[in-house]
């Protein structure tokens, strides 16, 4: 491992910008760097995105730090931009999201579990507003607050806080909900502000409720969003680490694409442009989530645009959305049948008007070479360029082909290029924004509001969310809004079940079909392997991360 500081003098970060937590982490102050380090005067953006998740996993993480370590070996000054891991998927079902292999970044554990404690902050910020309105309501302070809508937060899977009542001892009880700390306004906030004067502008117009009137009363009001900065403070300030090669990357800002805007920091990646010529940076689960997300908010808000785009998908991942079950066996037929899943994606990122990305087709051993050619044969018409990668298995050696062919594609795209159109204007209808999120984005025929979506579209256009951006929160494990649709679905209408506003972190949420915002734990949590073992040499370690 290399020495944190060293590493940060590599990038050209000033040594007033460093701060270092333990080992191999630092903290970069981005308001002390104001240099160019590499040869271009702001680095290009390529986008890592995926096929629909499936079991098997596809490995965006893996592929992320192994094509910057590629990157890097071919003298391209690159550098990593990751979201961080949260502990319900650690000790649920997914388990870490370090990568994975020989492309990963560390130190691994530190980083699987508290790391440097930013969403352990935006935990605490959210549920301190929670409490700040909460006691607003009830001493009868002005404005007043007599609805509340701000639930409170925690990073854990548990689905027994879906639904909770709350109320003071002199206050008639009401519903609320916990969110999973990925999924909170908070961490929205944190993930689309441009500085951190646009953080603290956000969180002034946080909406914790309404007044007797049904005017919106926001964090402002209720004088808690100057607390929330300061717990905030250091937790808006960009992580650096690095892969196992010894390159830098940057690991800022939360998971849960499905639930959430599922990105890392804008201003990690403002942060990282400054520094180098390339920033390989990746959004939650599959490209109809993650990817359309990191386009219609992320770069809506910073105003930037990826240079380039991976689709990352693995033949296994084909096999299963090809109808193969038993993903681990070779089945040619359900390779070929699994791509129309690919060319869904493929399809929805030339609607947006995107450039064709690059395949990324993550390498397994028992991959068939008959499964490996039907993925060109499908793609390349396309003018997909299919890439073999490797790095899981051998770093960024495993990578450099998939480096050419992302630098390839670079040098392809001028930095003019339009490279996104959103699928709707910013002043349609929530509902015509939806719709048309389903019809570009899903290739769904169109969006459908029921009961409670209709009573909650009144209650969001009377708390000024009409003028806002639309984020969906739907199952990942399909295009569709029914997890069990896998592959490329038939004709279907998106089913919104329930909007909520986000008024600071600048959208408006639609729940889609069954999607919860609280996750639960499977019936055999990851928490049951993980442990703390004393080795020969005395060293304590944590055992068990898959």
């Amino acid at each position: 491992m290399k020495d944190i500081v060293a590493l940060a003098a590599e990038l050209g970060l000033p040594a007033a910008a460093v701060e270092v937590r333990g080992r191999g982490v630092a903290k970069i102050d981005p308001e002390k760097v104001s240099g160019k380090h590499g040869g271009r005067e702001v680095g290009r953006v390529v986008l890592v995105t995926a096929m629909t998740p499936t079991p098997a996993g596809e490995g965006k993480t893996t592929t992320t730090i192994g094509l910057v370590d590629g990157l890097r070996k071919q003298g391209v000054h690159a550098v990593g931009a990751l979201r961080e891991p949260s502990l319900g998927p650690l000790f649920g079902l997914k388990g870490g999201a370090v990568g994975g292999g020989k492309a990963r970044v560390i130190p691994d554990d530190a980083i699987n579990l508290h790391f440097t404690g930013d969403l352990h902050a935006v935990t605490s910020a959210h549920n301190l507003l929670a409490a700040v309105a909460e006691n607003h309501a009830v001493c009868g302070h002005e404005p007043r607050l007599d609805k509340i809508t701000w639930g409170r937060a925690l990073d854990m899977n548990d689905r027994g806080l879906r639904t909770v009542e709350v109320g003071a001892s002199n206050k008639a009880p009401y519903k609320s909900r916990f969110d999973i700390t990925a999924a909170s306004e908070v961490m929205a906030v944190l993930c689309l502000s441009r500085d951190f004067d646009d953080l603290r502008a956000r969180l002034d117009r946080i909406v914790v409720g309404a007044g007797p009137d049904g005017s919106p009363v926001t964090a402002k009001a209720v004088r808690a969003s100057g607390a929330m900065a300061a717990i905030l403070l250091d937790a808006a300030r960009p992580n650096l680490v690095q892969t196992l090669e010894g390159n830098p990357v940057f690991v800022h800002g939360g998971p849960f694409a499905n639930v959430a805007q599922g990105t890392s920091t804008l201003i990690q990646t403002q942060l990282a442009r400054r520094v180098a010529d390339v920033v390989v940076t990746e959004a939650g689960f599959a490209f109809d989530l993650g990817g359309f997300k990191f386009l219609d908010l992320k770069c809506r808000a910073g105003g930037l645009r990826p240079a380039a785009v991976v689709l990352v998908g693995t033949v296994r991942a084909l096999r299963f959305h090809g109808g193969k079950k038993d993903y681990g066996q070779v089945d040619v037929d359900a390779v070929t049948r699994g791509l129309d899943n690919v060319v869904a994606h493929v399809e929805s990122m030339a609607r947006l008007g995107l450039p064709r990305p690059v395949f990324s087709l993550n390498r397994f051993p028992d991959d068939d070479p008959a499964e490996v050619a039907a993925v060109s044969a499908r793609l390349d018409p396309l003018g997909v360029t299919v890439v073999q990668g490797r790095y899981f298995a051998d770093g960024g050696a495993g990578a450099v082909d998939l480096a050419d062919a992302v630098m390839a594609r670079l040098a392809a795209t001028p930095d003019d290029s339009p490279g996104y159109t959103a699928p709707y204007a910013l002043d349609a209808a929530i509902h015509d924004k939806v719709a048309a999120v389903a019809r570009v984005v899903l290739g769904a025929q169109g969006a459908a509001l029921n009961e409670k979506a209709q009573a909650d579209l009144a209650l969001v256009q009377r708390l000024g969310g009409a003028g806002l951006p639309v984020c969906l929160a739907k199952t990942h494990l399909s295009i569709s809004d029914d997890a069990k649709v896998q592959g490329r679905p038939g004709e279907f209408s998106l089913t919104v079940t329930g909007l909520r506003l986000s008024a600071g972190a600048g959208f408006v949420v639609a729940l889609c079909g069954s999607i919860v915002t609280m996750p639960g734990l499977p019936k055999e949590p990851q928490a049951w392997l993980i442990d703390v073992v004393k080795g020969d040499d005395g060293v304590r370690r944590i055992v068990g991360i898959k």
